[in-house]
C-alpha cells in the first residue's frame, strides 16, 4: 500500500511540476537529495560502527550479562511466562539497553535473536500441549507480542540517531532534543507496558 502511495505522490509531483513549468527544479531537487542521502549515509555509518562496536565490547566483556541479571525483576514483570535462565533474556536485555541508548542498529540483531528464542520457546510449549488443544500455529505468543510492543515504543535516554541527523543538517544544538525525546519515549513505553499488562491479565482470566 505504501509503495502505491509514494509512487502516486511522486507521479503527481512530476506532473504538476511539468504543467507549471517547474520541471527543472524537480530535477535539481532530485540530484541534491541524492547527494545529501549519500553524505548522510556515510555520517551515520561512522556513528553506527562506533556504537555497535561499543555494544559488542560490552557484550564480550560480560557487561550485558551483568546488566541482564540486574534487570531480572523488570524482565520478570514484563515476561512472567519466560523461564529463568532462558537465552531470550540476555537478548531481550541487550535490545532494551541498546534502545535506551538510542542505538537502533545495535538493537536490531539482538531483537531478531530474542524473537527467534521466543519462537523456539513457543514451539516447545506447542510440543508439550500436543496431547491437548493446541494453539493455532503461526500465532505469536504473549511474550513475543509484549517484546514487539515495548521494542517499538522504545524508551530512549540518548537519541543518537536524531542527534546525528540534527548535527548533519547544521543544528546549533543537536542534543537539545534529548529532553523532549525522554518525555515522549517514556510516555510511549509507559502506555505500552500498561497495555501489555492489561492484555496479559485479560488473556489469563
Amino acid at each position: 500500500m505504501l509503495n502505491y502511495l509514494w509512487a502516486g505522490m511522486i507521479i503527481v509531483g512530476i506532473v504538476y511540476a511539468a504543467c507549471t513549468g517547474n520541471i527543472v527544479e524537480v530535477t535539481n531537487a532530485a540530484l541534491d537529495s541524492s547527494r545529501e542521502a549519500i553524505t548522510l549515509c556515510i555520517t551515520m555509518a561512522g556513528v553506527m560502527a562506533f556504537w555497535t562496536g561499543l555494544m559488542e565490547i560490552a557484550q564480550r566483556g560480560g557487561l550485558i550479562r551483568s546488566l541482564t541479571r540486574q534487570m531480572a525483576p523488570v524482565l520478570k514483570f514484563l515476561f512472567p511466562g519466560l523461564p529463568a535462565g532462558h537465552p531470550a533474556r540476555e537478548h531481550i536485555a541487550t535490545n532494551f539497553i541498546a534502545n535506551v541508548l538510542g542505538l537502533g542498529w545495535a538493537a536490531t540483531p539482538a531483537g531478531l535473536k530474542a524473537m527467534a528464542d521466543l519462537e523456539n520457546l513457543e514451539e516447545d510449549r506447542r510440543a508439550r500441549r500436543a496431547a491437548g488443544p493446541a494453539r493455532k500455529r503461526g500465532i505469536a505468543s504473549n511474550e513475543m507480542c509484549t517484546f514487539l510492543i515495548i521494542n517499538i515504543s522504545s524508551l530512549q535516554l540518548i537519541p543518537v540517531n536524531v542527534i546525528a541527523y540534527r548535527s548533519q543538517y547544521g543544528s546549533v544544538n543537536p542534543a537539545a532534543i534529548v529532553g523532549a525525546g525522554i518525555l515522549a519515549t517514556a510516555a510511549s513505553t509507559g502506555a505500552a507496558v500498561i497495555f501489555c499488562r492489561m492484555m496479559d491479565r485479560k488473556r489469563r482470566t
